[in-house]
């Protein structure tokens, strides 16, 4: 059965869907299929491809895929808001004030942050993102109004915010930049195949899959310099700067999930795991003295895979969760 955690990631999802005046917009798959996650009807589709802008209200807790104009004005105290955006996995989020009508003064705020937190989990991690989690937070209270377009710095990030008095609100405009080097992402979806490429970069990269899955790794290039694979290490992946973890658990945070396989060989082939986590992480360190690359493709653990273990699977802290 479904995990509270993966309950709480769809949470948004679902309500969008069961929410009124919304049906010609958004559809969702039945819970028995693979992709759960709000798909952009046709209408939409056909409008934003016309080149209008898609508006609508937003509500205190929801989930935005598409671009667009977003309001709400309180008809009652919204005091525990938030709204999360997600991209596709090459995308950057850009959030632009338009208009806010708030009372600072009166414990009212408005923040963004350059992620997802959910229950106290970040994503990306602390150890993965470019910013100290302090400066992840853009509050419009505290920024002196200067700041009016924030970007994040991956596929997805969020807005808290508190309204007390009824009348008040904001207006947003949410657009997407190309990212030319995806490196943290949370995907949409509970399958499909990505490449991630780390070109001389020294950093850490994680792709999240809120879901437990089989994953196959297909390609995995680990310090590539000049054309030359550099010698292999003698045992494990201990003192080498450039390797590709796996890794499970029942929250968000990539640092707090439980390392499952280590991969520090590059090699052409096919390596497939699977994975009975709610969460599932593919994690990349790079020194940044190389070019690393990983290609994978993955797909949502049905029962009959979960029942058959004769392959390379990982079994430790994630099977007895399904």
């Amino acid at each position: 059965m479904p995990s509270a955690f993966q309950f709480q990631c769809h949470f948004v999802l679902i309500f969008l869907a069961a929410s009124k005046g919304e049906t010609r917009y958004l559809e969702v798959r039945d819970a028995g299929e693979d992709e759960p996650f709000l798909l952009l009807s046709e209408d939409l589709k056909r409008e934003l491809s016309a080149g209008q802008i898609y508006r609508r209200s937003l509500r205190c807790i929801d989930m935005l895929s598409t671009e667009g104009q977003f309001s709400i004005t309180a008809e009652q105290p919204q005091l525990q808001c938030a709204t999360f955006f997600i991209g596709e996995p090459e995308e950057l989020i850009m959030i632009d004030y338009d208009f806010v009508n708030i009372d600072c003064q009166g414990g009212d705020f408005l923040k963004v942050f350059d992620g997802w937190i959910l229950k106290g989990e970040k994503f990306p991690s602390s150890l993965d993102h470019p910013l100290p989690t302090s400066q992840r937070y853009v509050d419009f209270c505290e920024s002196s109004n200067t700041q009016r377009t924030i970007r994040s710095s991956q596929n997805v990030a969020m807005i808290f915010f508190r309204i007390h008095q009824p009348g008040n609100g904001f207006t947003v405009t949410v657009k997407k930049n190309t990212n030319l080097f995806p490196c943290n992402v949370i995907s949409q979806t509970a399958s499909g195949r990505f490449t991630m490429v780390i070109p001389h970069q020294h950093r850490n990269c994680s792709f999240s899959i809120i879901y437990p899955v089989v994953i196959k790794i297909s390609d995995l290039i680990l310090g590539h310099l000049n054309g030359l694979f550099l010698k292999k290490p003698s045992a494990g992946c201990a003192g080498v700067g450039d390797f590709v973890e796996l890794l499970g658990g029942t929250g968000l945070d990539p640092s707090k999930m439980f390392p499952l396989a280590d991969l520090c060989h590059s090699f052409h082939g096919s390596a497939q795991m699977k994975i009975g986590c709610d969460n599932t992480v593919l994690r990349m360190v790079s020194s940044g003295k190389h070019i690393n690359r990983v290609t994978f493709e993955y797909h949502q653990l049905n029962l009959q895979e979960t029942e058959d273990r004769k392959e390379n699977n990982i079994e430790e802290f994630c099977f007895p969760s399904i």
